[in-house]
């Protein structure tokens, strides 16, 4: 199906199952314990072994030599997969990493062998005998160093282009009455999710592997692991149906899956690997550290008239940047404007999608620097912002926004979250030993198309089958599906079924960027629609007029059960959503949002409390408002974590991360979060899919950490602008209380 033209009226809005806030349908077997991860999957022939990784020792250099003979001949020991007997190995697409390291070693951590036994215990004893002597080589680690020696990265369909410049902003920025000239800086930051990179692996007897892993990306997955271990992508199969977590870090295959592979091969028989919780922080991908320059110019009235957004940050040779500027080209108006990119080579571990990439970080600066503006101006920050809103894609006036309410979302969180009560004067709220602090930043994530894939079948006893290779990584994408066929089926949600996370079913878009839940619904919407036209046939009645409702077919005066065109024998119809670019491209397609916090700040000590928290989300139609809300006060949690807490501490001599576990590396816990309202606007946008829906789970990270800033300011009066806003950070320019 080729959405080239604006949704009309369709099967979805009846909304009598999509739109409802229904219950998960992997819940129970969560909550039991019963739904099979990865490494939980035991149902395979033959013995499971169990591998165990060892990670290289520097940051970079070379492996000088490695002795195995003890580690082999200990109790258990299988096989030992190291460089030197693991073969030719390919480079995967998504991979920036080696994801086998020997004898060049490229950052700490790095795998440079697997250790293969009967038991994990005996795997990981063993492990340890391995002897590797390395000549460590002289690297880059910080990013501050290297800035000035930074370049600009060639675009791609990633970054997209990494230098901007409309009008004239230097000139605009030097006449402006009011300027504002400021450097923010985020951390390196890790992943943290429960289910730690894990696989399962066995070698058919026709050479076809097999593996259970978790992963985001079915499709990319098969066929990163088959370029690596350089065999037919028909030969591998991944099969990921339940994943721990995902927050992009199981976007691409890792380690653990290539040396899951490679493990099974050498030992012949089964191999799982999970990688030890301290190797995921320095061995798989990360959120790399930025700098960030903000210039903004406006006239006395506060229309802003220059805008400059600059960002720098790291990576391994052939990565890519940071893509923190990207929201500033979108967000608001100003007829001068110029953002840009810079990228050094780091010797650290992979940087590469966390979280909202690009939005979130480049918010964290860009929200910060509005109120510092506003408060340059004597504005209101919401007034400010809104008074800079715009219905047109600022680099391309010409172009419009599908849907954009930013000012309803600033305006309807001010009246909810009680606005008119802050001080604009900082300081000047207090509860006994807390200084009391309101802040407000506007969240925004781009809407991204991807095509979609789906199978559906109908049986004989009416039951409705969904497949496709989506995931789901605790998001709800089983429940959205089976919703989505079910509305368009005229069927009971309990007479579907919804098989997900397996190559052998048709490409889906998977789970990543805010994409998921739009596109893969999308696509089984375009199955069902083409199953509809086969049971239209089928009945001898006009598809176009048909209406399926409650299990029956009315049309053209006759009300006929569903299951008389099974009858005989099953339907099945496969089919995706495609996005022709000419339709697509037409206008900007965005979710936007404002985000509000309250926080007390103790007046001796510094210590920071979240004491309120309101998301206002504007994001197409809402498929299922609990899951939705789900999301996002998950999103708004890390939000919390990126503002407070989360830091990678970089030796800079040695170029690793000191704190890789979640021991040392700081998450908000229960405590931390109060209580957190969520609001979905009304809106359907005609033109994203046919279900008029968007993504909306990244929408409720990007600007979080931002507004946490802002209110910490207008609490003190001190200004951090270096993540995260930590006590010592604050205690550092405290005045002393009265």
């Amino acid at each position: 199906m080729k959405f080239d033209a604006p949704a009309t009226t369709n099967p979805i809005d009846q909304l009598k199952v999509v739109g409802r806030p229904l219950n998960r349908i992997d819940g129970p077997y969560k909550t039991t314990g019963t739904a099979p991860y990865a490494y939980e999957h035991h149902e395979v022939p033959g013995d499971i072994a169990y591998g165990v990784v060892v990670g290289a020792g520097i940051a970079k250099g070379r492996i000088a030599s490695m002795d195995t003979r003890a580690a082999q001949a200990a109790p258990g020991v299988l096989a030992v997969v190291t460089a030197r007997n693991a073969g030719k190995l390919g480079k995967g697409k998504m991979n920036t990493a080696k994801l086998l390291g020997g004898p060049q070693i490229d950052h700490y951590h790095q795998a440079v062998a697997l250790v293969v036994a009967q038991t994990f215990e005996q795997a990981r004893a063993a492990a340890e005998l391995v002897q590797v002597r390395y000549e460590a080589a002289r690297g880059a680690f910080d990013l501050s160093a290297v800035k000035d020696g930074a370049k600009t990265p060639e675009p791609n369909e990633n970054t997209g282009p990494t230098e901007t410049s409309v009008g004239d902003f230097e000139g605009a920025y030097a006449a402006a009455p009011v300027q504002l000239d400021v450097t923010y800086t985020t951390p390196d930051q890790s992943h943290a999710m429960m289910e730690p990179h894990a696989t399962l692996a066995v070698w058919n007897d026709d050479g076809a592997l097999t593996v259970w892993t978790a992963n985001q990306m079915i499709d990319w997955g098969v066929g990163d692991l088959a370029r690596t271990l350089n065999m037919p992508k028909d030969k591998v199969r991944l099969i990921s149906p339940f994943i721990g977590g995902g927050f992009g870090g199981k976007l691409f295959v890792r380690a653990d899956a290539v040396l899951a592979a490679l493990g099974a091969r050498a030992a012949k028989r089964p191999v799982k690997v999970a990688l030890q919780r301290p190797l995921i922080a320095n061995n798989t991908t990360h959120r790399p550290a930025t700098i960030q320059r903000i210039r903004l110019g406006a006239g006395k009235d506060g229309r802003l008239t220059a805008v400059a957004h600059e960002s720098w940050s790291g990576d391994l040779p052939g990565g890519g940047p940071e893509t923190a500027v990207n929201q500033t080209r979108l967000l608001y108006a100003g007829a001068n404007r110029m953002t840009g990119m810079k990228l050094a080579v780091l010797d650290l571990p992979e940087g590469n999608a966390m979280r909202a990439p690009g939005e979130a970080p480049g918010m964290m600066a860009l929200e910060v620097a509005m109120d510092e503006m506003a408060e340059r101006l004597g504005m209101d920050p919401i007034a400010f912002r809104i008074l800079n809103d715009t219905q047109v894609d600022p680099e391309k006036p010409s172009r419009p926004f599908t849907q954009r309410q930013l000012t309803q979302c600033l305006q309807q969180g001010a009246e909810r979250f009680g606005w008119k009560a802050r001080q604009a004067r900082p300081g000047q709220q207090r509860d006994g030993r807390w200084l009391v602090g309101l802040g407000v930043a506007a969240a925004f994530r781009n809407n991204l198309l991807q095509t979609s894939g789906a199978r559906v079948r109908l049986d004989t006893k009416g039951m409705l089958t969904v497949d496709t290779d989506m995931t789901d990584i605790g998001t709800g994408s089983y429940t959205i599906l089976a919703q989505t066929a079910a509305e368009t089926m005229g069927l009971p949600l309990e007479r579907v079924t919804v098989r997900l996370g397996d190559s052998l079913l048709p490409v889906s878009c998977g789970s990543g960027g805010q994409w998921g839940a739009a596109n893969s619904t999308a696509g089984v919407y375009a199955a069902c629609m083409a199953l509809r036209k086969q049971v239209a046939e089928r009945l001898g009645v006009d598809a176009e007029q048909a209406q399926f409702v409650d299990g029956q077919v009315v049309a053209g005066g006759r009300t006929v059960p569903l299951t008389q065109a099974v009858a005989d024998r099953e339907l099945v119809a496969e089919d995706k959503i495609e996005y022709p670019k000419e339709f697509s491209e037409k206008a900007q397609q965005s979710t936007f949002g404002a985000h509000f916090v309250e926080v007390g700040v103790d007046m001796a000590t510094c210590e920071v409390r979240v004491r309120r928290m309101l998301a206002v989300c504007a994001a197409g139609r809402i498929l299922n408002p609990k899951t939705a809300r789900s999301q996002v006060i998950g999103a708004m949690t890390m939000g919390v974590g990126a503002a407070l807490m989360e830091d990678l501490a970089l030796d800079k001599r040695r170029g690793f991360f000191v704190n890789h576990d979640l021991a040392a590396y700081e998450v908000p816990v229960h405590a931390d979060i109060p209580h957190q309202e969520v609001v979905f606007l009304d809106e359907t946008d005609p033109m994203s899919t046919p279900l008029k829906a968007k993504g909306v789970g990244e929408l409720g990270i990007c600007g979080v950490a931002a507004a946490v800033a802002n209110a910490i300011y207008n609490a003190t009066g001190v200004r951090v602008r270096d993540y995260p806003v930590t006590l010592d950070k604050l205690l550092k320019h405290m005045p002393m209380a009265a």
